[in-house]
């Protein structure tokens, strides 16, 4: 009989976390104080939505992404509804479109594609919610919606039609947030067993009698944030309160569940907000980022979590396809029962839809008589053209609305609080100008890095063609 090892390779065996440096981290955000357990942020590549305090009501604020440093005290909110925000979402799809929910049971949808310096106008409110919903998960083509409710079950449910296809009546675990893990037909919960120890449990989302496994953390009170990378079948496990990360690999076969390894910080977690995959670094390995939000120093922080790898070269095996923007369905075909899978982009710099589908044109949710802001359109423009995609905002062969009205020449400046929201707002201070004048410094020094790296490359590539042609010579 042989003895084999319990050991299994993987390629991200030694993913790490790096958290940002205090210059890219986000100072001086009044972050909410409620008790609710939710995630309390939400990010896309161009914005980050913060739930806020606010007295008489609730509201958030939306920041522009490269913004970081001291927020203004006077900064905009985003207001509407009567009891405390407690979670908010980005549309996937369009990312000046943003739904958050509240304590008066409503759901409001905003359009930030406008020039109010406080938005107080939803463009959609939907009032159709009788108890408390803990969590809830779509699968990735949209047919089926897991819920965990405050009974503590699980269930799946036909989103279509409103009924039940199946529900968890084990005993031993009390669910708090529930996850569809990607195209595995399985789905992961977190929660508490039986003697209160934090818990989490994989399910076949066939049969929800009892969990394929189930594995105990630790004692702490407070909830585990599940989150899952489809394109690396990462599991991260994020726990409110304690300042700890920890990233499992899951499998669709026994043991289900691999421990790689843990972040840890000092710094507890109120809430967490995520990078959808087309915001990320691709030029340093980065495969997912969170943004912790640290309370007790006002404080949102940035943490990227790397691959470590010698090469600067974009890395095809940690950055498979990915779900892009672009819709594969209509509102109608979905409603209809058509199910189709994610259009998948590359990451790669320059690269366009692998599956592209042109969609016909719906009636868009904002209002018709809602002009847009050119300054707006043209960030977009400019992020997407970083970004290596086409801008959201405006559709192709379809020429905006304002362009017609303004000229290059007569653009106008959208000022909010006396500066332009889109871009970074004046030192004010010494110590701001300071801060201004070390980034600048910064971001020289690693340029002058990064043009050195590359003419390092430039020569070692050129040794290699002169060494080809001295062999093919011979």
């Amino acid at each position: 009989m042989s003895w084999h090892p319990q050991y299994r390779s993987s390629k991200f065996r030694h993913v790490f976390g790096k958290p940002a440096s205090k210059e890219n981290c986000y100072d001086s955000v009044p972050i909410t104080r409620s008790v609710h357990d939710n995630h309390f942020c939400a990010v896309n590549p161009h914005f980050i939505a913060v739930v806020t305090e606010c007295a008489g009501g609730g509201a958030f604020l939306v920041i522009p992404l490269h913004q970081t440093g001291k927020l203004d005290p006077h900064y905009p909110k985003v207001c509407g509804h009567r009891g405390n925000v407690l979670d908010i979402k980005w549309n996937p799809f369009d990312d000046f479109e943003i739904a958050s929910c509240s304590e008066d049971t409503t759901v409001m949808v905003w359009n930030l594609d406008t020039k109010e310096s406080v938005i107080v106008n939803p463009v959609r409110t939907i009032t159709c919610h009788q108890d408390v919903i803990l969590s809830m998960s779509f699968n990735t083509n949209g047919s089926l919606l897991a819920t965990a409710c405050k009974d503590r079950k699980i269930r799946i449910l036909d989103p279509r039609l409103g009924t039940i296809l199946q529900e968890a009546s084990y005993k031993g675990h009390r669910a708090n947030k529930v996850l569809f893990l990607g195209n595995m037909k399985k789905l992961l919960s977190t929660g508490t067993s039986r003697w209160n120890n934090r818990q989490m449990a994989l399910w076949d989302q066939d049969n929800l009698s009892v969990p394929l496994t189930e594995e105990d953390l630790d004692g702490s009170s407070g909830v585990l944030f599940p989150f899952y990378d489809v394109d690396t079948n990462m599991l991260y496990i994020v726990g409110k309160g304690d300042g700890n990360i920890r990233y499992y690999e899951v499998s669709a076969e026994k043991p289900h569940l691999s421990y790689l390894t843990e972040y840890r910080s000092y710094n507890p977690q109120k809430g967490i907000g995520t990078m959808p995959k087309r915001g990320l670094e691709v030029s340093s390995c980065e495969i997912f980022r969170f943004y912790k939000l640290i309370t007790t120093k006002s404080l949102i922080e940035p943490i990227s979590m790397i691959v470590p790898r010698r090469s600067e070269s974009y890395q095809e095996d940690i950055y498979p396809p990915t779900a892009g923007a672009q819709p594969s369905l209509t509102a109608r075909e979905w409603l209809s029962g058509m199910n189709r899978e994610p259009i998948l982009v590359s990451l790669r710099p320059g690269s366009q839809p692998l599956s592209p589908r042109p969609l016909p044109p719906e009636k868009p949710l904002s209002t018709p008589t809602a002009r847009t802001s050119p300054q707006l359109l043209d960030h977009t423009a400019k992020l997407s053209a970083e970004d290596g995609q086409r801008p959201l905002s405006q559709p192709e062969g379809k020429a905006p609305r304002w362009a017609a009205e303004h000229r290059p020449e007569e653009k106008k400046s959208w000022l909010t609080n006396g500066f332009d929201i889109f871009e970074c707002p004046p030192p004010k201070t010494e110590n701001e100008l300071l801060q201004m004048f070390y980034r600048q410094q910064e971001e020289i020094r690693r340029l002058r890095e990064l043009v050195t790296q590359r003419e390092v490359q430039a020569k070692q590539l050129e040794l290699e063609i002169k060494n080809l042609r001295m062999s093919s010579a011979f």
